[in-house]
């Protein structure tokens, strides 16, 4: 018989349906959720699975981490049972892969840090997550510049003609970093009239860009669910009349970037379980 270990989804309140709603789920490595209370009261629990501990203890993952397609159908049902029971009560996401030695073990963590992930899930209560990226075009100012010979510039050498045409790019290249800057300021106002949070996230460069264009800006707003249509139509029109900047609206979400799971002494690492 296979060893199993604990995966934890994440911290949620008790509602009336979420035993029902999770028991209809399955999750990572097609297992079963179900939900583990803890002694300390009935209106917090933890959503968990059982998982084969061969492909989660520290050597197994850190091979993993090697394997995209691995790692996907992990996140997929990680979010999956997230996104399920969000709609049904408050929930606090934990990190991908969070596990532990067994139920037990998972249940001290959540009496540990009782107050605080009681307190976390009071600011998440009813508000949901925005993502917004602002990018530049890649191609807004970039166009190469016309050779010497085709410059219609009377009087000058090809290599003048050549800088003048360089310094026209530039310019209309620092024009659109400016627009991007307005942009950013309109959905910060609209941040400031509509969210009860922000958090920042790095831009997205390498294989997680945007070939088209330059994410500058990576921003999460927690935002309360009964303005969130009006927060995300506001923040839909901060590119109105900018030039190659182009705002990019995603969720609703579960709040991700707003979790912050407090850190106690028996809390799992990615990495193996505890």
């Amino acid at each position: 018989m296979t060893e199993r270990v604990t995966y934890v989804y994440a911290v949620a309140r008790t509602t009336q349906d979420i035993q029902a709603a999770a028991a209809s789920l399955t999750g990572v490595a097609d297992a079963p959720v179900r939900l583990v209370a803890g002694t300390q009261g009935d209106d917090m629990v933890l959503v968990v699975s059982a998982v084969p501990s061969e492909d989660f203890h520290e050597d197994a993952l850190k091979r993993h981490l090697e394997d995209i397609e691995w790692l996907e159908a992990v996140a997929r049902a990680h979010h999956g049972v997230i996104e399920a029971l969000a709609d049904r009560t408050t929930i606090l996401p934990l990190r991908l892969a969070t596990v532990y030695l067994d139920d037990d073990r998972a249940r001290t963590v959540l009496d540990t840090a009782w107050d605080s992930f009681a307190e976390r899930l009071d600011h998440l209560a009813a508000h949901i997550e925005w993502g917004v990226k602002i990018y530049v075009e890649a191609s807004a100012g970039t166009t190469t510049p016309a050779p010497p010979a085709a410059a219609s510039a009377p009087g000058l050498t090809p290599g003048r003609a050549y800088l003048r045409a360089r310094k026209a790019q530039k310019s209309v290249r620092d024009d659109v970093y400016r627009a991007a800057q307005k942009a950013a300021e309109r959905v910060e106002e609209t941040g400031r009239a509509y969210a009860a949070d922000r958090a920042r996230h790095r831009v997205q460069q390498g294989e997680l860009a945007d070939a088209t264009a330059e994410n500058v800006v990576n921003d999460a707003y927690l935002v309360p669910r009964e303005r969130a249509e009006e927060f995300r139509n506001e923040v839909s029109r901060a590119s109105e009349g900018l030039q190659g900047v182009r705002v990019e609206v995603t969720g609703p979400w579960a709040p991700y970037s707003f979790a912050m799971p407090p850190s106690t002494p028996g809390d799992a690492e990615e990495g193996g379980p505890s």
